[in-house]
């Protein structure tokens, strides 16, 4: 029998397929992290029945058919029961993680934050009908609706707990090929780019080349074979223990992300615990972005949550004036408002951030005093950047910034802090003396140079925001 979806969750179910979602890639995304969090509930069941915990029997796999033109999303979590599916996928509003996440507040099971009933719907917009078939205890059921306009309940012979999620696609039209999404190399491109770090293992059974048992240097001949693969991979670097990381892992860290060619200046690796808890690497690249003094360039860390991508540059993490660094956080704590691709703004966040550049700040302080050639690589390439932050402020953070400056010095033939400077000043002086130019050489063979006293150092400012 079919049944209506209610009139508020067509309203906003068509805006959640239409609008919200902006990047139809995401829906594999959604449905990867609501079967991994079904996995999470069964964990926790079998756990707590005190069965024989194989995690071997955990797991998600995808399941692409080219002939009949569907994708099958299936999980071996805990599945669901007609009032499961009635509840779950017939009202969208509801989210079946967020009821379990209150029953087991006091449980130490933060890392839930799939909303069926939510994010699933996303799937509608790569698909005409959805067909979800599921197990959990004795009996199954199918859930089925087409172009989610309504839905029908009906008992199924699914022989193994857990859910399969079979989509429809959706014709090709001549702005959007909906087979990609067939096509073995994207499926694995998506899974690396959004859910790499889910913690079950995603299979695919996937179609590789190798040589034939006659082949020869001369006549090389190929054949093709079939294996199951996992797609995401282990625990990610940020959520490793210093300690048992190296140099080089950090660095290639770096470069696989794309965070840029060359080795980076520096990193901070911050494991921050308390009431609110994220771990996160932050690099400091060793050379400016070549749009990094346009408008075109965008700042921003990429966010995770449970392992899950949910930005690939998130804006208010990083403060204007460290808009150069590169980097990753991760942390269960924040919340998710209607879907992993929109944020709210919360405190948590605004915790997050302002640790992060706090951070940012007192690491480019202790490279200024303990390694000041690095520092000066740094400077040279970003120092405009606090610079500009500073003006732009109108020196609302000036005292925040001031003590990372560095200008060139007169007497010293190098370059020196302002607390470098005053140090050397003598009880009666009571002015820094500066001059500028519109180089070094024009300005060292200024005459008013010549004027100034032997033991009073001058700061030699030969970039335009310098005088200002």
């Amino acid at each position: 029998m079919k049944k209506e979806f209610k009139a508020e969750a067509k309203k906003v179910m068509d805006l959640m397929i239409n609008s919200i979602y902006t990047n139809k890639d995401i829906f594999l995304r959604e449905l990867i992290s609501n079967g991994s969090d079904a996995i999470d509930k069964l964990y926790y069941k079998d756990l707590k029945s005190d069965k024989n915990v194989d995690k071997n029997d955990y797991y998600i796999e995808i399941l692409p058919n080219k002939e009949k033109r569907t994708l099958t999303i299936r999980d071996t979590g805990i599945g669901m029961d007609e009032k499961d599916l009635e509840e779950n996928l017939g009202t969208i509003a509801k989210s079946g993680t967020e009821i379990f996440k209150k029953e087991i507040k006091n449980e130490d099971l933060n890392n839930l934050i799939g909303q069926f009933g939510v994010g699933f719907y996303s799937a509608f917009m790569v698909s005409k009908k959805i067909l979800v078939n599921t197990k959990k205890d004795d009996q199954a059921y199918k859930w089925i609706s087409e172009n989610a306009e309504s839905y029908e309940i009906e008992k199924s012979d699914k022989k193994e707990n857990g859910t399969d999620i079979t989509l429809f696609l959706k014709e090709n039209t001549e702005d959007v090929n909906f087979d990609i999404y067939l096509d073995q190399y994207k499926i694995k491109e998506l899974v690396r780019k959004y859910s790499n770090y889910i913690r079950y293992p995603i299979k695919m059974e996937v179609t590789k080349s190798r040589k034939t048992e006659d082949s020869t240097d001369e006549d090389p001949k190929y054949e093709d074979y079939s294996e199951v693969e996992v797609l995401n991979s282990e625990i990610p670097i940020w959520k490793k223990s210093k300690k048992d990381l190296t140099d080089e892992d950090y660095i290639n860290f770096y470069k696989d992300q794309g965070y840029g060619f060359d080795d980076p200046l520096s990193w901070i690796h911050l494991n921050i615990e308390g009431t609110v808890e994220f771990k996160a690497i932050i690099y400091i690249p060793r050379k400016a972005p070549f749009d990094f003094y346009s408008k075109d360039y965008q700042k921003g860390l990429q966010l995770y949550s449970s392992g899950v991508k949910i930005k690939d540059r998130h804006e208010d993490l990083l403060e204007d004036e460290f808009s150069f660094a590169k980097g990753v956080v991760e942390s269960d704590d924040i919340s998710l408002n209607i879907s992993r691709e929109t944020l709210q703004e919360t405190r948590e966040l605004r915790f997050i951030a302002k640790q992060i550049n706090n951070k940012i700040r007192s690491h480019l302080m202790d490279l200024m005093k303990n390694d000041r050639e690095k520092y000066q690589i740094f400077f040279k390439e970003f120092g405009n950047n606090l610079k500009v932050s500073i003006y732009e402020s109108f020196g609302a953070k000036k005292d925040r910034l001031e003590d990372l400056l560095l200008f060139n010095s007169y007497r010293k033939d190098k370059m020196i802090s302002l607390n470098e400077y005053k140090k050397d000043m003598k009880s009666t002086d009571e002015n820094i003396l500066y001059t500028v130019g519109e180089n070094l050489e024009k300005i060292k063979n200024s005459p008013a140079l010549k004027s100034v006293d032997k033991d009073r150092d001058v700061l030699l400012l030969d970039e335009k925001l310098d005088e200002f």
